[in-house]
């Protein structure tokens, strides 16, 4: 198709973009070198209006239709913000900031959406106005909320929002959406335990936190086996341990646990949390020590795409690249979108770039040649729902 064929002539433009922002990894909301590189090629696109600062170190940009301006306005969203990973890729266009990276794919995102942008500035056959959307503090913060808080929404008038994320565990090219629940909710917890250290010789002068840390670990995954109905999808993970100290010979007076609860029902949430908590104190007392759960940072809530916004989304795929699966499994990854549908209209789809290390993993990468069917996506999308 022609959309196709244009953004193929932009490949090289729109690849080096990717890279450049792969270099430079930022986290959560300090992506201020991010923000900038974003909104300096918004303007040089001819934006109508580009607004810096929405939601801390967020960049909206507004491209109005050339066939009447009307009161519509649709929002298209990419995240910007890296992940504390060391790269692993061995790629040219590596991190070169020790201990960040771009493993999530949030560069790619951030330069197909800066193609579309490019486009529909250029182009303007539509009615009404694009507002492309960029956003800091995907990777834990709630940089969404943020920009929510920040009249996102009602500032610029969308009407309707619309979200993509890259998946490796997707063939090439391939779309997948469902309607309704799509994305967990995610909680962060961290657990504290304390004991009596002493020396390793005389365990039994201690109050061993490191036995009683490990026993939390395997007792916490009783509840899903034991406490939640099978029905219900519920993933309890304890994702770190720490110990006070790190000598060979000495039992540490305290340990401390992170992990994430995902969950898809509001009631079962609430339940699996209580039933941590009282597993959790059980089986330190059980061993002598104490222990307590903590929530860390804002739960994400379950993002739930919209119906008819559902639809739109697979009519412009399946415009793209022939079919779409409107009928793909929910997911227990967490994405903080889900305040944006909450706040507005809209749907959030999957678009594979071929299977590899996955997201999140210090091997993976974005792969380039999608850049193309997912420019020509965003177009599809905002001209279809802004059609005069």
């Amino acid at each position: 198709m022609a959309l196709l064929s244009q953004f193929d002539d932009w490949h090289d433009d729109i690849t080096a973009w990717r890279r450049d922002l792969h270099a430079h990894p930022e986290l959560k909301y300090d992506t201020h070198r991010t923000s900038a590189f974003v909104a300096d090629r918004l303007r040089a696109f001819g934006c109508d209006e580009v607004v810096e600062g929405i939601g801390r170190t967020g960049v909206v940009g507004l491209i109005h239709g050339q066939q009447g301006l009307q009161a519509r306005t649709i929002g298209l969203r990419a995240d910007m913000d890296a992940l504390p990973i060391q790269e692993a890729t061995g790629a040219p266009h590596a991190s070169v900031v020790p201990g960040k990276m771009h493993a999530c794919g949030h560069d790619g995102h951030t330069a197909m959406l800066l193609g579309a942008a490019r486009y529909l500035a250029e182009t303007r056959a539509f009615s009404g106005t694009v507002a492309v959307i960029f956003q800091p503090a995907e990777e834990g913060g709630a940089g969404a909320a943020a920009m929510v808080e920040d009249g996102l929404m009602t500032r610029f008038g969308i009407s309707e929002v619309y979200g993509l994320h890259n998946s490796p565990l997707l063939p090439f090219g391939q779309f997948a959406i469902r309607s309704g629940p799509f994305y967990a909710a995610v909680d962060s917890f961290r657990i504290d335990v304390r004991g009596r250290g002493g020396h390793a010789a005389r365990p039994h002068q201690t109050v061993d936190t490191t036995l009683a840390a490990s026993a939390i670990v395997m007792a916490l995954q009783s509840i899903v086996a034991r406490n939640t109905d099978p029905q219900q999808p519920v993933v309890v993970s304890v994702t770190a341990f720490h110990t006070e100290g790190d000598a060979f010979n000495v039992i540490p007076d305290g340990a401390t646990l992170r992990g994430t609860l995902r969950s898809f029902d509001g009631t079962v949430r609430d339940a699996t949390l209580t039933r941590m908590a009282e597993v959790i104190e059980a089986t330190a007392q059980a061993y002598g020590a104490t222990a307590r759960l903590h929530q860390e940072e804002e739960p994400y809530p379950v993002m739930v795409n919209h119906g008819a916004e559902t639809e739109h989304c697979v009519a412009a795929a399946t415009q793209v690249v022939g079919t779409c699966d409107d009928n793909a499994p929910r997911t227990t990854g967490g994405e903080d979108f889900a305040y944006m549908l909450e706040a507005c209209p809209g749907a959030y789809i999957q678009l594979g770039i071929g299977h590899g290390p996955g997201l999140h993993h210090p091997a993976y990468d974005f792969n380039d040649a999608i850049i193309p069917i997912g420019c020509s996506y965003w177009v599809t999308l905002a001209e279809a729902r802004l059609a005069p």
